[in-house]
Protein backbone atom coordinates (compact mmCIF):
# COMPACT_ATOMS: atom_id res chain seq x y z
CA UNK A 1 0.00 0.00 0.00
CA UNK A 2 2.92 2.34 0.69
CA UNK A 3 4.42 1.65 -2.79
CA UNK A 4 1.26 2.73 -4.66
CA UNK A 5 1.85 6.45 -4.32
CA UNK A 6 5.44 6.04 -5.51
CA UNK A 7 4.25 4.19 -8.62
CA UNK A 8 1.31 6.53 -9.24
CA UNK A 9 3.35 9.73 -9.18
CA UNK A 10 5.49 8.88 -12.25
CA UNK A 11 2.37 7.81 -14.12
CA UNK A 12 0.73 11.11 -13.34
CA UNK A 13 3.84 13.01 -14.41
CA UNK A 14 4.07 10.97 -17.61
CA UNK A 15 0.42 11.61 -18.42
CA UNK A 16 0.93 15.32 -17.80
CA UNK A 17 3.97 15.41 -20.10
CA UNK A 18 2.05 13.44 -22.73
CA UNK A 19 -0.86 15.90 -22.61
CA UNK A 20 1.52 18.83 -23.04
CA UNK A 21 3.33 17.06 -25.88
CA UNK A 22 0.07 16.31 -27.73
CA UNK A 23 -1.20 19.86 -27.25
CA UNK A 24 2.05 21.27 -28.58
CA UNK A 25 2.23 18.76 -31.42
CA UNK A 26 -1.21 19.39 -32.92
CA UNK A 27 -3.18 22.33 -34.22
CA UNK A 28 -6.71 22.62 -35.51
CA UNK A 29 -7.09 25.07 -38.40
CA UNK A 30 -10.58 26.45 -38.94
CA UNK A 31 -12.78 27.00 -41.98
CA UNK A 32 -11.35 29.42 -44.52
CA UNK A 33 -7.95 29.46 -42.82
CA UNK A 34 -4.47 28.14 -43.58
CA UNK A 35 -1.33 27.81 -41.50
CA UNK A 36 2.27 28.88 -42.11
CA UNK A 37 4.77 26.57 -40.41
CA UNK A 38 7.81 27.97 -38.62
CA UNK A 39 10.54 25.39 -38.00
CA UNK A 40 12.48 26.46 -34.92
CA UNK A 41 15.45 24.17 -35.60
CA UNK A 42 15.22 24.43 -39.37
CA UNK A 43 15.16 27.31 -41.85
CA UNK A 44 12.42 29.21 -40.09
CA UNK A 45 9.35 30.07 -42.17
CA UNK A 46 8.46 27.29 -44.61
CA UNK A 47 8.01 28.84 -48.07
CA UNK A 48 8.63 25.86 -50.37
CA UNK A 49 5.71 23.75 -49.13
CA UNK A 50 1.95 24.23 -49.27
CA UNK A 51 0.37 25.89 -46.22
CA UNK A 52 -1.24 23.71 -43.57
CA UNK A 53 -4.85 23.15 -44.58
CA UNK A 54 -8.09 23.19 -42.62
CA UNK A 55 -8.62 20.60 -39.91
CA UNK A 56 -6.33 18.72 -37.51
CA UNK A 57 -2.58 18.92 -38.21
CA UNK A 58 0.36 17.26 -36.40
CA UNK A 59 3.57 19.26 -35.96
CA UNK A 60 6.73 18.95 -33.91
CA UNK A 61 6.15 20.49 -30.47
CA UNK A 62 9.05 22.94 -30.85
CA UNK A 63 7.66 24.36 -34.13
CA UNK A 64 5.08 27.09 -34.45
CA UNK A 65 2.13 27.74 -36.80
CA UNK A 66 0.83 31.17 -37.87
CA UNK A 67 -2.83 31.00 -38.93
CA UNK A 68 -4.12 33.26 -41.72
CA UNK A 69 -7.61 34.00 -42.99
CA UNK A 70 -7.50 33.04 -46.69
CA UNK A 71 -11.13 33.86 -47.52
CA UNK A 72 -12.09 36.99 -49.42
CA UNK A 73 -12.06 39.95 -47.04
CA UNK A 74 -13.08 43.58 -47.28
CA UNK A 75 -11.05 46.61 -46.35
CA UNK A 76 -12.97 49.91 -46.18
CA UNK A 77 -11.29 53.29 -46.44
CA UNK A 78 -13.71 56.14 -45.68
CA UNK A 79 -13.24 59.88 -46.19
CA UNK A 80 -10.07 59.42 -48.23
CA UNK A 81 -8.91 62.92 -49.14
CA UNK A 82 -7.66 63.29 -52.71
CA UNK A 83 -7.25 66.15 -55.21
CA UNK A 84 -8.94 66.53 -58.60
CA UNK A 85 -7.10 67.66 -61.73
CA UNK A 86 -7.78 71.32 -60.88
CA UNK A 87 -6.66 70.97 -57.26
CA UNK A 88 -10.09 70.67 -55.63
CA UNK A 89 -10.24 68.46 -52.53
CA UNK A 90 -12.44 65.38 -53.02
CA UNK A 91 -13.50 62.81 -50.43
CA UNK A 92 -13.78 59.14 -51.45
CA UNK A 93 -15.25 56.11 -49.74
CA UNK A 94 -13.55 53.01 -51.15
CA UNK A 95 -13.91 49.29 -50.43
CA UNK A 96 -11.27 46.76 -51.47
CA UNK A 97 -12.03 43.03 -51.73
CA UNK A 98 -8.86 41.01 -51.29
CA UNK A 99 -7.30 37.80 -50.02
CA UNK A 100 -3.79 36.39 -49.69
CA UNK A 101 -2.52 34.19 -52.50
CA UNK A 102 -2.92 30.73 -50.96
CA UNK A 103 0.18 29.02 -52.34
CA UNK A 104 2.32 32.07 -51.53
CA UNK A 105 1.18 32.37 -47.92
CA UNK A 106 4.63 31.45 -46.57
CA UNK A 107 6.28 34.16 -48.66
CA UNK A 108 3.67 36.69 -47.54
CA UNK A 109 4.37 35.86 -43.90
CA UNK A 110 8.13 35.97 -44.37
CA UNK A 111 8.24 39.24 -46.34
CA UNK A 112 5.25 41.19 -45.00
CA UNK A 113 3.98 39.49 -41.85
CA UNK A 114 0.52 39.18 -40.37
CA UNK A 115 -0.04 42.95 -40.59
CA UNK A 116 0.29 42.91 -44.39
CA UNK A 117 -2.95 44.86 -44.93
CA UNK A 118 -1.60 47.93 -43.12
CA UNK A 119 1.90 47.48 -44.52
CA UNK A 120 1.02 46.96 -48.19
CA UNK A 121 -2.64 47.22 -49.13
CA UNK A 122 -3.78 50.42 -47.41
CA UNK A 123 -0.80 52.59 -48.51
CA UNK A 124 -1.05 51.33 -52.09
CA UNK A 125 -4.80 51.97 -52.32
CA UNK A 126 -4.31 55.52 -51.07
CA UNK A 127 -1.48 56.21 -53.48
CA UNK A 128 -3.30 54.77 -56.51
CA UNK A 129 -6.56 56.56 -55.66
CA UNK A 130 -4.75 59.92 -55.47
CA UNK A 131 -3.04 59.26 -58.78
CA UNK A 132 -6.23 58.22 -60.59
CA UNK A 133 -8.52 60.94 -59.21
CA UNK A 134 -5.91 63.58 -60.09
CA UNK A 135 -6.61 62.92 -63.79
CA UNK A 136 -10.25 64.03 -63.65
CA UNK A 137 -12.24 67.20 -63.05
CA UNK A 138 -14.90 67.44 -60.29
CA UNK A 139 -17.66 67.30 -62.93
CA UNK A 140 -16.30 64.02 -64.30
CA UNK A 141 -15.88 62.55 -60.82
CA UNK A 142 -19.43 63.46 -59.84
CA UNK A 143 -21.25 62.37 -62.97
CA UNK A 144 -19.78 60.44 -65.88
CA UNK A 145 -16.44 58.95 -64.83
CA UNK A 146 -17.13 57.13 -61.56
CA UNK A 147 -17.05 53.67 -63.16
CA UNK A 148 -13.88 54.57 -65.05
CA UNK A 149 -12.21 55.73 -61.82
CA UNK A 150 -13.25 52.54 -60.06
CA UNK A 151 -11.83 50.35 -62.85
CA UNK A 152 -8.57 52.30 -63.04
CA UNK A 153 -7.99 52.10 -59.26
CA UNK A 154 -8.64 48.35 -59.39
CA UNK A 155 -6.35 47.67 -62.35
CA UNK A 156 -3.46 49.78 -61.06
CA UNK A 157 -3.71 48.41 -57.50
CA UNK A 158 -3.73 44.88 -58.87
CA UNK A 159 -0.52 45.54 -60.81
CA UNK A 160 1.19 46.99 -57.75
CA UNK A 161 0.36 44.15 -55.32
CA UNK A 162 0.44 41.13 -57.65
CA UNK A 163 4.12 40.48 -56.83
CA UNK A 164 3.52 40.98 -53.12
CA UNK A 165 1.50 37.78 -52.61
CA UNK A 166 -1.86 39.59 -52.32
CA UNK A 167 -4.83 39.08 -54.64
CA UNK A 168 -7.13 42.07 -55.19
CA UNK A 169 -10.56 40.89 -56.41
CA UNK A 170 -12.38 44.22 -56.72
CA UNK A 171 -12.27 47.91 -55.84
CA UNK A 172 -15.61 49.62 -55.21
CA UNK A 173 -15.97 53.41 -55.07
CA UNK A 174 -18.85 53.75 -52.61
CA UNK A 175 -19.13 57.53 -52.58
CA UNK A 176 -17.60 60.67 -54.09
CA UNK A 177 -18.12 63.79 -51.95
CA UNK A 178 -17.53 67.31 -53.26
CA UNK A 179 -17.66 70.62 -51.38
CA UNK A 180 -21.34 71.75 -51.19
CA UNK A 181 -20.88 74.85 -53.40
CA UNK A 182 -19.15 72.85 -56.14
CA UNK A 183 -21.75 70.09 -55.94
CA UNK A 184 -24.63 72.58 -56.28
CA UNK A 185 -22.96 74.26 -59.27
CA UNK A 186 -22.46 70.92 -61.02
CA UNK A 187 -26.06 69.89 -60.34
CA UNK A 188 -27.35 73.19 -61.80
CA UNK A 189 -25.18 72.68 -64.88
CA UNK A 190 -26.44 69.11 -65.31
CA UNK A 191 -30.05 70.29 -65.01
CA UNK A 192 -29.47 72.98 -67.65
CA UNK A 193 -27.83 70.47 -69.97
CA UNK A 194 -30.77 68.11 -69.51
CA UNK A 195 -33.27 70.88 -70.25
CA UNK A 196 -31.29 71.84 -73.36
CA UNK A 197 -31.34 68.25 -74.57
CA UNK A 198 -35.08 68.06 -73.97
CA UNK A 199 -35.62 71.30 -75.95
CA UNK A 200 -33.53 70.02 -78.85
CA UNK A 201 -35.52 66.79 -78.80
CA UNK A 202 -38.85 68.66 -78.92
CA UNK A 203 -37.55 70.92 -81.70
CA UNK A 204 -36.38 67.96 -83.77
CA UNK A 205 -39.69 66.20 -83.22
CA UNK A 206 -41.59 69.33 -84.37
CA UNK A 207 -39.42 69.49 -87.52
CA UNK A 208 -40.12 65.85 -88.27
CA UNK A 209 -43.85 66.37 -87.79
CA UNK A 210 -43.82 69.43 -90.07
CA UNK A 211 -41.93 67.46 -92.74
CA UNK A 212 -44.44 64.65 -92.45
CA UNK A 213 -47.34 67.07 -92.90
CA UNK A 214 -45.61 68.67 -95.93
CA UNK A 215 -45.14 65.28 -97.58
CA UNK A 216 -48.77 64.35 -96.87
CA UNK A 217 -49.97 67.67 -98.32
CA UNK A 218 -47.88 67.26 -101.47
CA UNK A 219 -49.23 63.76 -101.93
CA UNK A 220 -52.81 64.91 -101.57
CA UNK A 221 -52.26 67.82 -103.98
CA UNK A 222 -50.71 65.52 -106.57
CA UNK A 223 -53.63 63.11 -106.21
CA UNK A 224 -56.11 65.96 -106.62
CA UNK A 225 -54.35 67.18 -109.78
CA UNK A 226 -54.46 63.71 -111.30
CA UNK A 227 -58.10 63.29 -110.31
CA UNK A 228 -58.97 66.77 -111.63
CA UNK A 229 -57.34 66.10 -114.98
CA UNK A 230 -59.17 62.79 -115.26
CA UNK A 231 -62.52 64.36 -114.43
CA UNK A 232 -61.95 67.19 -116.97
CA UNK A 233 -61.30 64.71 -119.79
CA UNK A 234 -64.40 62.72 -118.89
CA UNK A 235 -66.54 65.85 -118.85
CA UNK A 236 -65.20 67.00 -122.23
CA UNK A 237 -65.77 63.58 -123.70
CA UNK A 238 -69.32 63.50 -122.41
CA UNK A 239 -70.01 66.98 -123.82
CA UNK A 240 -68.54 65.89 -127.16
CA UNK A 241 -70.84 62.90 -127.32
CA UNK A 242 -73.83 65.07 -126.58
CA UNK A 243 -72.80 67.55 -129.30
CA UNK A 244 -72.31 64.73 -131.79
CA UNK A 245 -75.76 63.38 -131.07
CA UNK A 246 -77.22 66.84 -131.59
CA UNK A 247 -75.42 67.30 -134.88
CA UNK A 248 -76.41 63.89 -136.14
CA UNK A 249 -80.05 64.79 -135.81
CA UNK A 250 -79.68 68.15 -137.56
CA UNK A 251 -81.02 68.50 -141.20
CA UNK A 252 -77.62 69.57 -142.53
CA UNK A 253 -75.60 66.98 -144.50
CA UNK A 254 -72.44 65.70 -142.82
CA UNK A 255 -70.11 62.70 -142.58
CA UNK A 256 -69.51 61.19 -139.11
CA UNK A 257 -66.58 58.81 -138.66
CA UNK A 258 -67.14 56.81 -135.48
CA UNK A 259 -64.07 56.58 -133.20
CA UNK A 260 -61.72 58.57 -135.39
CA UNK A 261 -61.43 61.66 -133.24
CA UNK A 262 -59.14 62.27 -130.22
CA UNK A 263 -59.89 59.93 -127.32
CA UNK A 264 -62.17 57.89 -129.57
CA UNK A 265 -64.60 60.76 -130.15
CA UNK A 266 -66.62 60.74 -133.45
CA UNK A 267 -65.11 62.84 -136.20
CA UNK A 268 -67.52 65.13 -138.10
CA UNK A 269 -66.49 65.94 -141.68
CA UNK A 270 -68.02 68.72 -143.69
CA UNK A 271 -71.62 69.72 -143.93
CA UNK A 272 -74.16 71.44 -146.22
Amino acid sequence: MQKLPKIGLPIILLAFVLIIFVSKSSINIGYGEAGVLFRTFGKGVVTDEAPLSEGFNIIAPWNKVYVYNVKQQEFFEGNMQVLSSNGLEISLDVSVLYQPVYNELGLLHKTKGENYVNIVLIPQIRAVARSVVGRYTPEQLYSTKRDAIQNEIYEETQKVVENQHIQVNAVLVRDVSLPPAIKEGIERKLIQEQESLEYEFRLEKAKQEAEKQRIDAEGKARANRILGASITKMILKEKGIEATKALSTSPNAKVIVIGSGEDGMPLILGGQ
